[in-house]
Order: C-alpha cells, then sequence, then structure tokens
C-alpha cells in the first residue's frame, strides 16, 4: 500500500511546519493542515473497503489484475486501463473508479500490477528499474515493459471484445509514462490517454516510434519534487510539435500524488471523449 498515500493523500511527513512566531497561530495553521488532509484520508479509508467488497483478482491475464466491473452485470462497453507507479500495485490506483465508475456505469476498470517486483519496495512493482541512472537503459527497460503491456492489452480487448477507441489508458507517475508511449506507438489511436505526474522517457525514440496521435490530458502538481512539473512543459511542447491534440492543467501547492482535483479534472475530460 505505500503508493496508496502517494495516490490520494500527500504524505504526512512532507507536511511543512511553519516557523512558529505564536503559539496560537501555530496551533491554527496545524489545524487548517489536518482539516485539509483528514477528508481525502477518509476517501481512501472508504476507498480500501469499496475495492474490498466490489473487485474481483483475475489471473487469466499475463499479468496479475484487480478489475473493478460495472455493478448490476450491466454490458461492458468501454475499459480504462490504469498503470500504477514506482513500487505500487494494481489495487492502489483502482481507487480512482470510485468516484469514475458512478458516471461510467458501462466501463471496466482494469489494475495491473507490473511485471517486475520493484528492487527498492519488495512489496510492489515496477514497470521498469530506477535504480541506474543510466538514460539508455531506462529506456530499453521500459520497451520491455511496453512488449508486456501490449501482450497485456490484446488479452483484455479479446477478453471483453474491445477495440482501442473503446479503451482509456491511464497512469500515475511510471505509469503515466508508460500510457503515453502506449498511446502514441500502437497501431490504432486509444480512445484517450490520462497521465497524472509524469514524463515522456525518451523524446528522440518517441518521436521515431510514433504512429498515432490519441488525444491526451497530463496533469501535475506544481510542488512535485518526485517528477518535476518542469516536465509537463516540455510534454506538451513535444506533443504539440508532433501533432498530438494535449491538454495540461497544472495544481497548485500539489507534490507527487492525485488529489480530488485531478481526480474530477481527469473524469471530465474521459467523459467528453465518451
Amino acid at each position: 500500500m505505500l503508493e496508496y498515500f502517494l495516490l490520494v493523500s500527500p504524505p504526512l511527513n512532507k507536511v511543512p511546519i511553519p516557523k512558529i512566531k505564536t503559539i496560537p497561530t501555530a496551533i491554527k495553521n496545524i489545524i487548517d493542515k489536518i482539516f485539509t488532509i483528514v477528508p481525502e484520508i477518509i476517501i481512501v479509508l472508504y476507498g480500501i473497503f469499496k475495492i474490498k467488497k466490489h473487485n474481483s483478482h483475475s489471473m487469466t491475464f499475463c499479468l496479475d489484475t484487480t478489475i473493478i466491473k460495472p455493478e448490476n452485470d450491466v454490458e461492458i462497453k468501454n475499459a480504462i486501463i490504469l498503470l500504477h507507479g514506482y513500487g505500487g500495485e494494481g489495487k492502489d490506483i483502482s481507487v480512482l473508479s470510485l468516484n469514475w465508475k458512478r458516471h461510467l456505469p458501462n466501463t471496466v476498470f482494469i489494475c495491473p500490477n507490473g511485471h517486475e517486483k520493484c528492487l527498492v519496495n519488495p512489496g510492489g512493482y515496477q514497470w521498469f528499474d530506477l535504480t541506474k541512472d543510466d538514460p539508455k537503459y531506462v529506456l530499453e527497460e521500459s520497451i520491455k515493459a511496453e512488449k508486456k503491456l501490449s501482450q497485456f492489452i490484446a488479452e483484455v480487448k479479446k477478453k471483453y471484445n474491445l477495440e482501442n477507441e473503446r479503451i482509456c489508458l491511464s497512469g500515475f507517475s511510471q505509469g503515466c509514462m508508460m500510457s503515453i508511449n502506449l498511446g502514441l506507438t500502437s497501431e490504432k489511436e486509444y480512445n484517450c490517454i490520462v497521465g497524472f505526474s509524469g514524463k515522456i522517457i525518451d523524446q528522440d525514440d518517441l518521436r521515431l516510434r510514433k504512429k498515432v496521435a490519441t488525444k491526451t490530458l497530463l496533469i501535475h502538481g506544481d510542488s512535485d519534487q518526485v517528477v518535476s512539473p518542469n516536465f509537463l512543459l516540455e510534454a506538451k511542447d513535444f506533443l504539440i510539435r508532433n501533432n498530438v491534440e494535449i491538454e495540461t492543467y497544472l495544481i497548485k501547492n500539489c507534490d507527487h500524488h492525485i488529489p480530488i482535483e485531478a481526480s474530477s479534472k481527469a473524469l471530465n475530460f474521459i467523459l467528453k471523449k465518451n
């Protein structure tokens, strides 16, 4: 569950402690911060209960997967594939489905675990290794993950009888990076790409391999110290120059997580594409 708080709520140990001038002021600031954080933590805890109650787990795919199906066994017409970040797992990012599924009643949410155990957090997974500061190595490892995910998506399409145009690719951090590459290098456009707190892994490589122009939304926190918000501007510039319809959204006072504001913005974008 390492990524769970990173995904939805600011890490409590990163809450800035103001320089105390007077005791009443310090207490007021702390109380304000608590009232900002607590609602999102409550949503997370409620989400854990709901996910455990309504999700299923599948080993029929090539990746271990958390699946959130539509309620009341309604017909599945769309899929959203949610890719977790470095050190996370599928059930972490599946919390996004809690709000989204109410507005997307015919949608199945597919949340696979990364194909490798995370070297830094053995309890979680990774799409590619980040322990080496070597861009060539990172690119090679990410392409291996792409191949595995392409196989996985083919299995999803077959199981639910869906084409690319009915599938949204979404991801957080490293999962965002994978979504961008998958969504732009496939033979056919996907419905859309929705990325949180990510970047383009290698612009030169993507420029050479790009085949389609899947519509894209990228969201980032302006205080992100894990993946710099500068990467949002770089990605926007690259995608515009390569004829991809791109929307971006920068969230104020937001670090490396997905707040409610980002989730709502993403949902509205997805609804426009359906």
